[in-house]
């Protein structure tokens, strides 16, 4: 029977790193959290999770994460995602630039705070005309630059808000609600064949799919290494940092994101990434950082 790791919220632990097997829950001996884990070479944490199990443990899954990881992305990797910002920019050129550049588009996408997991409500702004989900594949890399897993993310991103102008990227990106992970993380060794990999989107309305679509990791412009090794390039990440690979399916124009809609995002070898959308409002006092509307 395969492992996986996932993520899940305790009576004492707000984010407690267990092997799941089949909707169950085991603790890693030696290893609490997801930033934990990090720390090991590859092969270190493969023995940890391929041996004997700890205790049985209850809680609801989360975000696979943990507080002191940043997650980031990668932008334009798939020709439909350099297709789609051109269609959607008022200076196109940019994102056929760096779709060819040696160097990729990566930013800053999320925090934990700022993260939710399977079954949780992710945001689209008030403040924003259209909005739209990005289905990605997501790494987990250690701080060796050691990619241990896959997850799946949806980068949910203010569509109208970064069209105006690629320099309001983070305002498009970074909001309560606009990160999403889960709902486990795969070990990389149990993966055969990264290019083999499925990504299939839906949005469904109404009980009504208005808008589905599929790619697979073959379609990826980058490797994950060459996406790696940039993103370590002067930096520093003591805990180890998720980094979603990009997007290869995005809704046309019509599409845009309504509060109530429900985005499934289904990943061969992870499972279902599964939110249902809410709107977040323009006024800060009245939302948490805890968002889970």
């Amino acid at each position: 029977m395969t492992k996986s790791l996932a993520v899940i919220e305790t009576n004492l632990y707000p984010y407690q790193l267990v092997v799941e097997q089949e909707g169950e829950y085991w603790t890693i001996p030696g290893i609490a959290t997801l930033a934990e884990a990090m720390q090991l070479r590859l092969e270190e944490l493969r023995k940890a999770v391929e041996g004997p199990v700890g205790d049985k443990v209850v809680g609801t899954l989360k975000g696979p994460v943990s507080p002191e990881i940043e997650i980031w992305g990668a932008g334009v990797t798939y020709l439909r995602s350099r297709d789609a910002r051109k269609e959607e920019s008022g200076v196109p050129d940019v994102y056929q630039r760096v779709y060819e550049a040696d160097r990729p588009e990566l930013f800053l996408k999320s925090s934990a705070v700022r993260t939710v997991g399977t079954g949780e409500n992710i945001g689209i702004r008030a403040d924003c005309a259209a909005s739209v989900p990005e289905p990605e594949v997501a790494i987990i890399v250690n701080i060796f630059q050691e990619v241990i897993g896959l997850t799946i993310c949806n980068d949910v991103t203010a569509r109208t808000i970064e069209g105006v102008n690629p320099l309001y990227l983070s305002q498009a990106k970074i909001y309560v609600g606009s990160n999403a992970l889960g709902p486990v993380i795969k070990p990389i060794w149990q993966i055969a064949s990264i290019s083999d990999i499925g990504i299939s989107a839906s949005i469904t309305r109404d009980a009504q799919v208005i808008w589905e679509a599929q790619t697979s990791l073959s379609a990826l412009h980058r490797t994950f290494e060459d996406l790696v090794s940039y993103l370590f390039r002067c930096q520093v990440f003591p805990h180890g940092v998720i980094l979603s690979t990009g997007t290869g399916i995005v809704p046309p124009m019509e599409i845009a994101l309504q509060q109530g809609d429900v985005v499934a995002i289904k990943v061969d070898e992870i499972g279902t990434l599964s939110n249902t959308v809410a709107l977040i409002p323009e006024n800060s006092h009245q939302l948490s950082l805890g968002f889970r509307a």
